[in-house]
């Protein structure tokens, strides 16, 4: 098992599909169990060359709940892959396994942007760079 760094035709393509599906199952789970402030996006969806392993990106909102809720979704993963196997099963044969992550890039991003605009901006700042600078 290893992820090529260029992703075929294919591996993109199964890709989107399992995304989509991934996204309606996720939520429609949210939905039926009554659960609200809580939003769940599948952000990316990587698939092995051999098609046997998708990595799961999800993005939740709030953050605080991330770790518990991909806890409960890990430990559902057999019943989200047999409800993803019943959706594309015209479309796959095998249905990868699916291992789930919590996509922090927006928080990452987020921690940027505000020491961008606050007093940690070393654009702005010089004398921070003078701080950072290795010795």
């Amino acid at each position: 098992m290893y992820f090529c760094a260029m992703e075929t035709n294919r591996q993109k393509k199964m890709g989107a599909l399992l995304q989509a599906d991934l996204v309606d199952i996720l939520q429609g789970e949210i939905r039926k169990n009554g659960i609200s402030n809580l939003i769940i996006t599948v952000s990316k969806v990587n698939i092995t060359t051999d098609l046997s392993i998708a990595k799961v990106y999800l993005s939740i909102f709030p953050t605080e709940k991330a770790t518990d809720l991909l806890k409960a979704i890990q430990s559902n993963a057999p019943l989200i892959k047999h409800d993803l196997a019943q959706r594309v099963k015209n479309q796959l044969r095998k249905v990868p396994n699916l291992i789930f992550y919590v996509d922090d890039s927006l928080d990452y991003i987020e921690k940027i942007d505000t020491a961008l605009k606050g007093d940690e901006n070393p654009i702005e700042n010089r004398d921070l760079l003078a701080r950072r600078k290795k010795k």
